[in-house]
């Protein structure tokens, strides 16, 4: 497994602990990474990933609500919304990452840290978010 897959999954992993503890995901960053194995080349990425969500995120909730047709952000399983989250950032903001490549990240980690059903569900929202992108 590449670092930059490492990086997205402690992004989740940070992202998961922020909104689960209430507090902001760059808040308890550094305690996170002090508290857990975590690899030391990946934080800096993911220290990245999670400024770039964090300085987007009502306009990347907004665009999640467009696409999720009777799914409200809040009723998403955590894990879910938050990897949503991670790959909408990098489909809208991120110009050195293919969005074929966002998307099938956020899917695989989906594969690994949610439900049988999440990849599909994860891989339609970010679909349309992408082709509604290139209009």
């Amino acid at each position: 497994m590449g670092s930059r897959r490492k990086s997205r999954e402690l992004t989740l992993q940070a992202l998961y602990q922020a909104e689960i503890s209430g507090t902001e995901p760059l808040e308890q960053f550094a305690l996170f990474c002090d508290n857990f194995q975590v690899n030391q080349k990946v934080i800096p990425q993911a220290q990245e990933l999670l400024e770039g969500i964090a300085a987007h995120a009502a306009e990347i909730d907004a665009v999640i609500s467009q696409y999720t047709k009777n799914w409200r952000v809040g009723r998403m399983s955590v894990v879910d919304r938050n990897l949503i989250r991670l790959g909408a950032y990098e489909v809208l903001f991120r110009d050195d990452v293919p969005a074929t490549v966002a998307i099938n990240e956020a899917i695989e980690i989906a594969k690994r840290y949610s439900t049988d059903d999440a990849p599909s569900f994860i891989n339609g929202i970010l679909d349309a978010i992408n082709n509604g992108k290139r209009q």
